[in-house]
Parts: C-alpha cells; structure tokens; sequence
C-alpha cells in the first residue's frame, strides 16, 4: 500500500517501567524515531513485540529499531561475560518480522540492533564485546556514553547514493557485527574498519546501519526511506 504520507512501523521493546507510582510492564522508545519520521513525511506507529506479521500488510515501511543485545544462540554462539541483557520474545518477532518485509520488498530501515539482527539472520555473526577484541578496543562509546567517528561509504552502493562517500555517526554500542554473512558490506567505520553498514541491492529498499541516525540528524537517510515507503 502506498499513501502521501506512508505508514511506518517502528519496532519497540516492552520493559518494565515506572508509571505514574507503579512499576509496569510498558512499551517504550526514544521519541527520536517518532519524531523523525514525522519529520520526514511518514506516520509512525509502534509495533510491540510479539505482533503478528499481518502487520505488514498495513504499513508502508519498517524500522527495526535500535536496543538490548540480540541473543547469541541467533548466531551460534554462548552468552559472553558482557552479553547479559537479551530478550528472547523480541528477537523472535523482529526476525519474523524482518523475514516478512523481505518477502514482500517492504521497504526496511534497521538500526543498531536492527542491523545487526539482520546480518545474524543472514549467516553473519558478531562481536560480543568490542572493548575487549583486538583492533576494536576504542572503537567508541558504550554503556550510555556516546562518541563520535567517521565512516567511509562504498561507491556505487545506494547508502552512498543518499549520503556520499563520507560521513560523521555516533557510537553508542559493544557490540559489533564480524561477519555480515550474505549481505553486501557498505561501510566501514574510518579508524577501525569495523562494518558499519550493509544493504540488500535486489529489494527497492533495504538499508542496515550500526549507527542511530535519528539522533544525528541524518535527515537524508530518512527521508530516501520514507520517500521509498511512499513509491516514488
């Protein structure tokens, strides 16, 4: 379906959260996301976990967003000693969710997380704690600080289409991606090659990031989402 505004979903964890003067289960994610994708033309809509796929049949495009570590057993290995937070519900219906949009060339956006659930559906694989991998160690920021760092874009890949061949992101995880597994590599990280981009060229639209573009003011990957959401 297509719209002059389209409909983007956006995936989100539930977690328990203080409301009002209770502790409740809730569904929660930066308001960057929303307010980005308004911004750039779409309407958001949030799609818990645990959503059926039917879902997409109703939207437009999809975000898989960024969050918690995606469990090691997607990708054949055990819980490293930094790897303790994972959310097994969320996993599954983000897979099933991304399987779907791919299946229907539903134009796809993933994020941190997103990405890098992406390539471990793929046959990839990740770096379960950057800080302490040769090469990576200062990578960046982590565990709530962020940092800053360039990134060098492939050419004739469509992330250098919409962004040009260089670019500043910010850094905000440990974890990393090793191998992207079938998909095609379109950016690395300036100062330690680390993977930070892949795409799926034969999809109208299917772009993973490592980083948060949302908080960068990277309007124009957006708004090239959006504007494939919308068909033209």
């Amino acid at each position: 379906m297509s719209s002059p505004r389209p409909i983007i979903g956006i995936t989100c964890p539930s977690r328990p959260t203080k409301w009002a003067k209770w502790e409740l289960d809730a569904v929660v994610i930066p308001t960057t996301y929303h307010k980005m994708v308004s911004r750039c033309g779409g309407i958001p809509i949030l799609i818990p976990p645990g959503s059926s796929t039917e879902i997409i049949d109703n939207i437009d495009g999809l975000i898989i967003s960024g969050g918690p570590d995606i469990s090691p057993e997607i990708y054949g290995q055990e819980n490293g000693k930094f790897t303790i937070e994972t959310y097994p519900e969320q996993d599954a219906s983000e897979i099933a969710l991304i399987k779907s949009a791919i299946k229907n060339d539903l134009p796809l956006l993933c994020i941190c997380r997103g990405f890098q659930l992406l390539c471990a559906i793929h046959d990839g694989s990740l770096h379960q704690h950057l800080p302490q991998t040769d090469g990576y160690e200062e990578h960046g920021g982590w565990d709530g600080n962020v940092t800053e760092h360039g990134v060098n874009i492939i050419e004739g890949s469509r992330l250098e289409e919409i962004m040009g061949d260089k670019i500043t992101v910010n850094s905000t995880h440990h974890q990393g991606v090793k191998d992207p597994g079938s998909l095609r590599v379109t950016a690395f990280s300036s100062h330690d090659g680390l993977i930070e981009a892949v795409e799926i060229e034969k999809l109208s639209f299917c772009i993973g990031v490592q980083w948060h573009p949302e908080r960068i003011e990277h309007v124009s990957l957006y708004k090239a989402f959006i504007d494939s959401a919308r068909g033209s």
